[in-house]
């Protein structure tokens, strides 16, 4: 089912060319209609105008931009040749892609263990185990265990002492908690799938970052969700505002999924003051507010005035924010273990609905979290984690700027990934390329919706040292290719811009 479209007015999409950087084309002395076209073509490639969007009327348009309408419309005429634009009369005219350009959308899979000797693999955003405290609690979870073995092991809402505990991390950060407000899932996505099957009919619209997490957008698909995009600010500001603002008010999603620390993929914290606002937005227009913490212990640099509160502690009611955790990014995917932190009702409708999914997270792994986040593991473990990601951004940056200097990024403040612009080069043409020299790594569309974003690649803070290297010289090979139109059969798609 397709997405929610909207309508992008006059005085919007004047903002959203004025926002973008004309140096390059003013040196080219590109012609005024064409440096249009490239503009929109730009801004639907980027995400930041979803494909469908109707634009405004010509004469509109221009008088917006203070140009003549013969140059709006030459610009509107290049567009649809490029297959970026579609009209029809009495309809006015719409955004598009053209035919033939990869749209790949399916979620990100890791790679198979026995690949990894040959192949560098930037597709997963997943560091290894941080030890010795993977095993420290798995031995304490042993000891643990004869006590839990002696009941049924159906803990449908998770652990007694895990919902105690993890009430008392979110009581820690801010956010009062009690154990009734907690369910313990199978990692993030189950959090996440658990959501969607309450609050998500089929059709019905879901508000989204644009770009956003792969496999959230997967799931969200695949559960037949209308998503409505909404673009980032540019950099790693994080929301923008007044974009969350229309999108809210006009489609009136029934719910709306975000991510304020350490964004995946742009890695963008996003302050106080927006976080308030949405809230209060979300509020207004009666939508459910999904807030995905999976990155928030993941803070690389230290932030004036210190982090942000959670999303959670503006939500004074308690029923306008869903809070999703996980121990996949801060510690180890492999543990699979993720948790919900709603208002006690929510909590109950999920649990209730929880029978005909799968009953319940194993104990075991449980009783390892249990453990270290009693234990003040957790946060031994996390600085661990901080320390070695850390030195794997300096990494990555360093051998992507000096393999790839046309590459573009800012290098976030936190979190695991780094949003990477690829030189006008296709991202997905790239990613090809890539993974026959032996290196993996996601394009850009993939966190997108209709091939948007793809000038653009994910790379994780997962490799460091001589394999980052390597892995930038593989890219820097690979975009060679590309650029020769060596890359594949579709050479013509190998620009974007």
């Amino acid at each position: 089912m397709p997405h929610w479209t909207s309508t992008v007015g006059a005085a919007q999409l004047a903002q959203l060319l004025a926002s973008q950087d004309t140096g390059d084309r003013a040196a080219r002395r590109t012609p005024a209609y064409r440096a249009l076209a490239d503009g929109v073509r730009l801004l639907v490639l980027e995400g930041r105008v979803p494909v469908a969007a109707r634009l405004p009327a010509e004469r509109e348009l221009a008088v917006a931009l203070r140009v003549s309408r013969t140059t709006v419309a030459s610009a509107f005429e290049a567009l649809r040749a490029d297959g970026f634009l579609e009209s029809r009369r009495g309809s006015g005219s719409w955004t598009a892609v053209p035919p033939g350009r990869p749209l790949p959308a399916r979620a990100l899979d890791p790679l198979p263990p026995d690949a990894a000797g040959s192949m560098i693999d930037l597709g997963c955003a997943a560091p290894t185990a941080p030890e010795p405290w993977l095993s420290r609690a798995c031995r304490a979870a042993l000891d643990a265990l004869p006590s839990a073995a002696r009941t049924h092991g159906d803990f449908p809402a998770g652990l007694p002492a895990l919902r105690e505990a993890l009430a008392a991390h979110y009581t820690a950060r801010g956010v009062p908690t009690m154990p009734e407000q907690v369910m313990v899932t199978t990692g993030a996505m189950g959090a996440v799938a658990a959501i969607c099957r309450l609050f998500v009919p089929r059709g019905e619209r879901v508000a989204v970052e644009h770009p956003s997490y792969a496999n959230v957008l997967q799931l969200m698909r695949e559960a037949g969700a209308r998503l409505v995009p909404v673009p980032m600010t540019a950099g790693a500001g994080g929301w923008d505002l007044p974009a969350w603002r229309r999108v809210l008010a006009e489609s009136s999603p029934r719910l709306a999924y975000v991510m304020a620390d350490y964004h995946n993929p742009t890695g963008a914290l996003t302050d106080e003051e927006r976080r308030r606002d949405l809230v209060a937005a979300a509020r207004a227009a009666g939508t459910l507010l999904v807030v995905d913490e999976t990155m928030a212990d993941l803070a690389l640099d230290p932030v004036p005035g210190g982090p942000p509160r959670p999303v959670a502690a503006f939500d004074h009611g308690g029923a306008g924010v869903v809070t999703v955790g996980s121990a996949s990014k801060t510690f180890w995917a492999g543990l699979r273990i993720g948790w919900v932190r709603a208002a006690p009702e929510v909590i109950r409708r999920l649990v209730a609905g929880r029978a005909y999914a799968d009953l319940g997270s194993p104990v075991l792994e449980q009783l390892a979290l249990t453990w270290l986040l009693t234990s003040g593991g957790w946060e031994e473990a996390a600085e661990q984690r901080r320390a070695g990601i850390r030195r794997s951004r300096e990494d990555v940056v360093a051998a992507l700027r000096g393999h790839l200097p046309d590459w573009e990024f800012t290098v976030p403040p936190g979190g695991l990934t780094l949003w990477v612009r690829t030189g006008g080069l296709s991202g997905s043409r790239i990613a090809q390329a890539g993974e026959r020299l032996g290196v993996r790594v996601p394009s850009g569309p993939r966190f997108g919706l209709d091939g948007a974003f793809e000038g653009y690649v994910r790379v994780p803070f997962t490799v460091s040292g001589a394999v980052a290297d390597q892995a930038a010289a593989r890219l820097a090979t690979a975009a060679g290719l590309v650029a020769a139109g060596a890359a594949g059969p579709d050479a013509a798609l190998a620009h974007i811009a």
